[in-house]
């Protein structure tokens, strides 16, 4: 059984990943691309924090992952609208390029934040070490979730929402579908990236290769999020990807604790992912199977 502080920290990772989660959204579902930049733009974001941390500046550390992690998603759609490379290779690029322009950044492998004031003990200085980063991490969600749901109410925001239904109906009526798109890579890819900076604050390290995976872990968030909780408007979808990262995570500390190999963590993250995927073809063959034994047994008594 996991421990209660075992617990709470898989809900304040469950959080802080929530913010990737949210990012992916918004260019998986709602711009309609499979960004492939957030590997990426998680670890830029992670080392631009860690960075700024180190000299002092972790609040702003946070703030300017956001604007370069923007810049990462500019690039993706740079590649995608102008350059016309699919969205798939185009991402592969960027994020290739990223590892290499992380270690510029960080100048080495791995930063340690070991002393460094962070945003979690700034807040800890005001509510006590025990929840600091549990209400570090739902202070920054909630506002982000805030953020989200009233730009996509926006008639911007209904732009790009148009744009990932039908992005030929938009073009028709006059609207950038190239600009709508561009803003939607900028602003998924700066939320990952901020995602990065508050993982690296709470890890208390940034490293090189810390985001490889997220996006399996981001999309294994959505699914289990949507499957759990549905996503009829932007609102239950963001509410519903951030539960469903916490879930997620929840699940990991939970296999962790029955003592499964920390190396195995990427291949139950895609099993995860492929179960929650293929949850709805499971239930819907469930369901003909069962309604397929109703309608034999009903045959069998009418012709008794």
């Amino acid at each position: 059984m996991m421990s209660l502080f075992a617990f709470q920290g898989a809900v304040e990772l469950g959080l802080g990943y929530g913010l990737l989660a949210i990012g992916l959204y918004i260019s998986y579902r709602i711009v309609n691309v499979a960004d492939l930049t957030v590997d990426g733009s998680f670890t830029l974001g992670a080392a631009v924090s860690a960075v700024l941390t180190a000299a002092g500046h972790p609040v702003f550390g946070v703030l300017a992952a956001m604007v370069i992690g923007s810049l990462a998603g500019f690039a993706t759609a740079f590649l995608q609208t102008k350059m016309k490379i699919q969205p798939i290779l185009a991402g592969i690029l960027t994020m290739t390029a990223l590892y290499s322009v992380n270690l510029r950044i960080m100048g080495k492998p791995n930063v340690p934040l070991l002393g460094a004031d962070t945003i979690f003990t700034m807040m800890a200085s005001v509510v006590g070490d025990k929840f600091s980063k549990l209400l570090t991490c739902l202070l920054i969600v909630l506002i982000i979730m805030a953020a989200v749901v009233l730009f996509f109410r926006t008639q911007l925001g209904l732009s790009i929402r148009a744009t990932g239904d039908n992005e030929d109906m938009v073009r028709s009526s006059s609207i950038n579908s190239d600009m709508t798109k561009t803003i939607g890579l900028c602003m998924a890819n700066a939320i990952v990236a901020l995602s990065g900076a508050v993982i690296a604050q709470m890890q208390m390290f940034a490293d090189s290769s810390m985001g490889i995976g997220m996006v399996v872990i981001g999309l294994a968030s959505i699914i289990i999020g949507e499957v759990i909780f549905g996503h009829s408007s932007v609102l239950r979808s963001v509410i519903a990807v951030t539960l469903g990262s916490v879930i997620y995570r929840i699940i990991i500390a939970e296999v962790l604790e029955l003592g499964m190999p920390q190396g195995d963590l990427k291949l139950i993250s895609s099993v995860i992912v492929a179960l929650a995927i293929s949850y709805p073809v499971l239930i819907s063959h469930l369901r003909m199977r069962t309604l397929r034994k109703g309608n034999d047994r009903k045959g069998e008594k009418s012709r008794a």
